[in-house]
């Protein structure tokens, strides 16, 4: 059970993290399991890309796959310090990453502000580092943006939703909101492992709360750069 891994607290510091490798231990599937679109890039023209964190990403990649719009999702490591990690040293919480989606998407067909509140309705965002039964810095919170156009989407929609969120009883909104750095791809058996797996653990609930995400201009916001930073 996935909830028995990953029970680091406290981020760890960049001096203590693992030093990792310089090139991935394991091959990476060529297709999407669902969507039959490749999972590493490049990714066609016209496409822009997005990395969430929100717990377990095995039902985190779910919610995005079965949206209409999206070319390719796939699972991996992203906000911490030790390059080309393994799954069991992302649990054993020495590497800083949390576990991540990388979300490939047409803006002509999502917007942005669509994934997002996706992403602010999948799962609980008031929880720190941890997400229900799955506790640990690798199940934080986290939005990581491409460009300023992303991060003033993310900072928008999280003031609207913490309001929300205050409404309905919940405490303040504890996601990490950082620029996109490395996203590290997870081992084959994690890509779209709940559509390989109908009945495999999902830690991830959201709160029933509805996020607002018509909110002020979307100019620039669905144009930003790749953010898989490979």
């Amino acid at each position: 059970m996935r909830f028995l891994f990953g029970r680091q607290p406290t981020m760890v510091a960049p001096e203590d993290a693992l030093p990792g490798r310089e090139a991935q231990l394991f091959p990476v599937p060529e297709r999407h399991a669902v969507l039959g679109t490749p999972l590493e890039p490049p990714f066609p023209a016209g496409l822009s890309t997005a990395v969430f964190g929100m717990g377990c990403f095995w039902g985190a990649e779910r919610i995005f796959w079965r949206l209409g719009g999206v070319h390719t999702t796939a699972v991996g490591y992203a906000g911490g310090f030790t390059p080309n990690p393994t799954y069991g040293e992302v649990c054993g919480g020495r590497t800083g990453h949390t576990e991540a989606v990388l979300v490939v998407f047409d803006p002509g067909q999502v917007s942005y502000r669509d994934l997002l509140a996706a992403f602010w309705e999948g799962h609980d965002p008031t929880q720190k580092m941890r997400q229900g039964n799955d506790k640990g810095t690798q199940y934080r919170s986290a939005a990581y943006y491409g460009d300023p156009a992303q991060l003033a989407a993310v900072e928008e929609t999280r003031s609207a939703y913490e309001m929300k969120l205050r409404e309905a009883g919940y405490g303040p909104i504890a996601t990490e909101v950082a620029p996109v750095g490395p996203f590290y791809y997870a081992e084959g058996y994690h890509q779209q492992y709940l559509h390989k797996n109908p009945n495999g653990y999902c830690g991830i609930g959201g709160t029933g709360v509805s996020c607002p995400v018509g909110l002020g201009a979307d100019a620039g916001v669905d144009a930003g750069a790749n953010a898989a930073g490979r």
